[in-house]
């Protein structure tokens, strides 16, 4: 045994010289290439350029006064400073921006991500010899300026926490350095330190702070008090002083050329200002009020304006401006424009599109969750498509566990074998936890009392049973919720008690005498995850591991060993016990680790001799023996095997439920969306869920066994496409039979979503549920867990190609044909992202975080799209020629606003929203009423300026060709669709146009355009009955009527199905007797009794 452990080592040190060689000759040659990043035959189309006005462009003057170096659109230009022709200085894919002129005159500094992410490079005056300076891979550095005696540079460094884009501090580097020294230190992981300007004695560094109350990200900070101030910070004596701020805030510092005066920016009402600022008196005063619009109210990494420049007789500021290089005069406030022309080539890859099948008669159920392998090895118990289904291995079709209609969650086996333990859910009569033989017969019920109930499981002996009840939730009610918990309770139900407050998936240790348990949640829960135990009457609680970034901990019934999941890979280890918690992840040192997943493993368990270990990915079924896994046990072999990328299918099949019969509407409008056509008094003939005859209603013949609904002076169109809509999909557990925001939706006339971020084994679960017919709901689509960039115990570390395959494989593993790629925050990673989803055959639809270049080199880079409004309004010819040239797609979300006040807010304070009968029938009302009883009032300009300013930007991109798709944001469920037509079409949008961007435009994004999204014969009958004509008043589109979804036709005031397969909606949990919010809530008398008037008691 210890020469063969020699021997091991031996060739363990061995392997791993030859693979780290191998791993550097292998980086070497597969660097990734910011300026080249793809393959050969993704197609990259040259586009010129040549205009005279930019957006959000960067500039400086030059130590002499005689020269204007600018950015425009990521390259980057100088010019005379009387204007003029620009020389083009740096151009290509990598995006360059923020250039600064040293003090000398002879170099400039940029911000490149040719490297691969955000560092600063110095360049000289002429545009020649660029080299980087900055070598930052995860705290990426922008926005930089010169030290005084041009030695170095300071620069904002980038801190991402768990909330998206995280904060900044002031970095200083030495142009012969290899690493930065910090100066100021963020006080939290949201509020910003940003734009950096330093003193001509080299003693000063002013900078802009966010000092908006709460520290916390929010879309909606009010500029019209303070949200940024100006700090000083002292050289010599490391003293930090406040400049400016107050109402309107105080940002973009620029010191001038003699240091005695201070240029920033400030809100004023709905206008940015110039301002100067006396550094010796303190007085200040307003310069220019044209400025375009700052980014103080949402995240402004790159600054909330873009750099500017004092002229060197420091009279004079020379600032960007509605497009326009601005001369302004500090004394007179006389402007002058400085005319430019830049002319460039923009590279721009071809945008990426992938077109999944949206109909299909069967499909697979890929959403597998609570796997469970029985004791004996011969049997995988699982749940799909609502219920328990059992397959006996390996190629058994899987079987219903039950005949039950309720629905099924967390089974668990007996000890012997014989029977599982499971929880089941209806919406009336609540959960319970049953017991049913594998073999089939009736099952029992266990618990004795109504409840939230999840992940029972047997003690060793058979004799008891451990498990949890949850708190309520909005998905199934508050009720019978109050002491949720670990209980015990004996095998036959009895003796039922509370051992803990919190915890979850409980088990029993080896010989039955602790319970160990997990905190911290599951996915998308705590940073950080432990393993505990307590005894059986809940004391003498012991801390084994703890986790950060760990999904799930679960021992072996040996206790021996511990398989854990970790940033979505699994990983083996021994189960380490020291009295001491351990920490424990992937790469620990202190004990041997193993990976055993090549992407992502879920339903992690163990077989009953904790020999194996068994775990899930989408339809796969996966098993691997410990002892293959390492090499110091007595029967492990040299080396440990590869990781088994193939596993076995569940192979769980189903039927796409399609209503039968026909229906005919007829004497309708219809609005097709096939083009323009509009069919003033028409007929559309449905059989199944197809359409299968359309057009003037004298042209067509109703079939006799059509059930016909004459619908004169009604209209109908396309259902409403939501693509970018959160339907509440992100909790980890038992899914409700009524979730009210699918229904809400659907009577709102959207019949089909696109969650772009939820969890997947969720989402996925209720889209396959949806399919089946199991649950009612619009045609469901999600990208699941998003590719996420900063913090969080769901995040992607993508540090290469192969990373980003992977990253994308476990989510279409799961029935995904579009990801999310969000805040990875180097352009390779993006880029990486890109060409992994071609390969693979998925859309991206990424999100910026309000972080315009981003945005704009992500159209360069190919994207799907772009995911919510990009923070600047409006835009000009360079912004336009890109994105009119790309097919980039645009699903701004007014609704909710990056950069000024959501769009939603309008509609709070311009109507009753809790007067809304259909909106109320939908959701729960304490959700409408905390969000529109006591309402914010905004003058219009404020509206005009935020919101309504983005949505004329949209309609500009419309004009030059840019599809522009309708996305709610799941803000208020359906109602917030019609919101966001609206808000379109009061940006300029026709209502066609806005129409269009609520239908064909959406299905044609996702892909889906061949069969939604227009009223064409041979496409899917997704329509809605309007009582009104939107043609003639956009905001009838909220008058529907019916919705019919893949055939079925609802009545949306009640969300009863009707047409040939009537069926009554049963009551969601609120509608119960028993539940405060099903007493109805009278206006005029305010009171839970029916008004009435004293006239009818005192008058005959």
């Amino acid at each position: 045994m210890f020469q063969k452990t020699l021997l091991t080592l031996a060739l363990v040190i061995l392997s791993t010289t030859i693979f780290s060689q191998e791993k550097d000759k292998e980086d070497k040659k597969d660097k990734w290439d910011v300026s080249n990043p793809y393959t050969k035959d993704w197609k990259i189309n040259e586009v010129p350029l040549n205009t005279d006005e930019g957006t959000w462009m960067n500039l400086d003057v030059s130590p002499d006064g005689s020269m204007i170096v600018f950015d425009l659109l990521g390259d980057i230009f100088s010019m005379p400073i009387s204007g003029g022709k620009a020389r083009l200085l740096r151009s290509g894919m990598p995006y360059e921006v923020q250039p600064r002129f040293s003090p000398d005159g002879t170099k400039i500094l940029f911000t490149s991500d040719a490297g691969g992410g955000d560092n600063i490079w110095i360049m000289d005056d002429e545009g020649k010899n660029a080299k980087q300076l900055t070598t930052e891979d995860f705290r990426l550095l922008n926005n930089a300026v010169w030290t005084a005696d041009g030695n170095a540079i300071i620069a904002r460094k980038h801190f991402t926490s768990q909330r998206s884009l995280g904060a900044g501090e002031m970095w200083q580097y030495h142009i012969a350095g290899t690493a930065g020294l910090q100066l100021t230190e963020r006080k939290n992981d949201q509020q910003d330190v940003n734009e950096p300007s330093t003193s001509p004695d080299g003693r000063y560094l002013y900078y802009s702070e966010d000092m908006y109350p709460g520290g916390n990200f929010q879309y909606n900070k009010d500029p019209n008090k303070q949200i940024y101030v100006i700090k000083r910070y002292d050289f010599e004596t490391g003293e930090t002083l406040t400049i400016t701020g107050g109402p309107g805030g105080a940002a973009r510092p620029q010191i001038s050329r003699d240091g005695t005066k201070l240029a920033f920016i400030k809100r004023v009402r709905t206008k940015t200002v110039l301002y100067v600022h006396d550094l010796k008196t303190g007085e200040e005063r307003p310069i220019y009020d044209n400025l375009s619009k700052d980014q103080q109210e949402a995240w402004a990494i790159f600054g909330v304006y873009p750099g500017f420049s004092w002229m060197p007789n420091n009279k004079e500021v020379v600032i960007w401006s509605e497009g326009k290089i601005k001369r302004i005069d500090v004394e007179t406030s006389e402007v002058k424009e400085i005319p430019f022309n830049a002319e460039t080539t923009i590279k721009i890859a071809e945008a990426h599109h992938s077109s999944p099948k949206v109909f299909s008669e069967n499909f697979t159920a890929k959403a597998i969750r609570n796997a469970v392998t029985s004791p004996n090895g011969k049997t995988l118990v699982f749940h799909g498509l609502g219920y328990l289904w059992k397959k006996e291995l390996p190629n058994g079709k899987p079987q219903r566990l039950t005949k039950d209609t309720d629905f099924e969650f967390d089974p668990s086996f007996s000890p012997d074998g014989k029977s599982v333990i499971y929880v089941i859910w209806d919406d009336q009569t609540k959960g319970s936890i049953k017991k049913i033989s594998l073999s089939g017969g009736n099952p029992s019920t266990l618990t004795q009392e109504k409840g939230i109930y999840r992940n029972p499981s047997f003690s060793r002996a058979g004799n008891k049973i451990v498990f949890t009840k949850e708190s309520g939730n909005t998905d199934l009610g508050e009720t019978f919720t109050k002491e949720p918990g670990i209980y015990l309770m004996n095998a036959d139900g009895k003796n039922s008690e509370k051992i803990s407050k919190a915890g979850d998936f409980p088990v029993f240790n080896k010989d039955d005498s602790r319970i160990i348990f997990q905190t911290g949640g599951n996915l998308m829960g705590d940073l950080t995850k432990s393993l505990k135990s307590i005894d059986l009457n809940g004391k003498d609680e012991r801390v084994h591991f703890n986790s950060k970034y760990a999904n799930r901990l679960i021992t072996s019934p040996d206790n021996k060993w511990i398989v854990f999941s970790n940033l979505h890979k699994a990983y083996v280890a021994p189960f380490v016990m020291t009295g001491k918690p351990i920490d424990l992840d992937g790469k620990s040192k202190a004990f041997p680790v193993t990976q055993i997943t090549k992407d992502a493993g879920i339903n992690l368990h163990w077989s009953n001799n904790s020999n194996k270990v068994h775990w899930t990915l989408g339809d796969e079924y996966f098993t691997n023996e410990i002892d293959q896994k390492f090499t110091f046990l007595e029967t492990s072999p040299d080396s440990i095997s590869a990781i088994t990328e193939k596993g076995l299918k569940i192979n769980l099949e189903a039927k796409t439920a399609v209503p039968s019969g026909k229906i005919a509407f007829t004497n309708v409008r219809i609005i097709t969306m096939d083009g323009d056509k509009v069919i003033e008094n028409g007929t559309i003939v449905v059989d199944e869920n197809k359409i299968v005859a359309l057009g003037n209603a004298s042209d067509i013949e109703v079939p006799k066994n059509a059930k016909t609904y004459d619908l004169t002076g009604k209209t109908i169109m396309p259902g409403i496409v939501d693509a970018h809509a959160h339907i509440g999909a992100f909790r980890y557990g038992i899914s409700p039979k009524k979730h009210w925001p699918l229904y809400a939706n659907l009577a709102f006339g959207v019949t089909t979503a696109h969650d772009p971020s939820a969890l997947s084994e969720t989402v996925f679960g209720m889209a396959e549920m949806i399919k089946s017919g199991e649950m009612v709901g619009p045609r469901l689509f999600s990208t699941g867990i998003i590719i996420y960039g900063a913090d969080g115990d769901f995040k992607a570390d993508i540090n290469s190609l192969e990373d980003a395959r992977s990253a994308l494989r476990r989510t279409k593993a799961f029935g995904a044909n579009s990801i999310k790629s969000y805040n990875q925050p180097r352009r390779e990673q993006r880029q990486q992202v890109m060409q992994a989803a071609k390969e693979l055959d998925l859309n991206v639809v990424p999100e910026g975080g309000s972080t315009f270049f981003h945005n704009m080199s992500m159209i360069m880079d190919g994207h799907t799209g772009i995911e919510h409004n990009i923070p600047v309004a409006p835009v000009y010819k360079d912004v336009l020629t890109l994105w009119g040239n790309s097919k980039t797609g645009y699903t701004p979300t007014l609704i909710v606003n990056y950069g000024g006040i959501n769009g939603e807010f309008y509609w709070y304070e311009k109507s009753n929203v809790w007067e809304n009968e259909k909106l109320l029938t939908f959701t729960p009302r304490f959700i409408v009423d905390s969000r529109s009883r006591r309402r914010e009032m905004l003058p219009q300009e404020e509206y005009d300026n935020g919101p309504i300013l983005v949505s004329e930007t949209v309609k500009a991109l419309n004009d030059k060709g840019v599809k522009v798709n309708l996305g709610a944001h799941g803000q208020l469920q359906g109602l917030g669709a019609h919101w966001e037509l609206w808000l379109l079409q009061m940006g300029g949008m026709t209502n066609m146009e806005a129409l269009r961007a609520a239908t064909i435009n959406g299905a044609e994004y996702l892909g889906m355009g061949s069969e939604i999204g227009s009223l064409k014969v041979g496409k899917l009958a997704d329509l809605i009955v309007l009582n009104k004509n939107p043609l003639e008043d956009i905001q009838n589109s909220n008058t529907v009527e019916y919705t019919m979804v893949n055939g079925r036709l609802f009545e949306t005031a009640t969300m009863n199905e009707t047409g040939n397969n009537p069926k009554e909606r049963s009551d969601f949990y609120w509608e119960n007797n028993n539940y405060n919010q099903s007493f109805p809530w009278h206006e005029s008398s305010q009171s839970f009794t029916a008004p009435g008037c004293t006239c009818q008691s005192t008058h005959n």
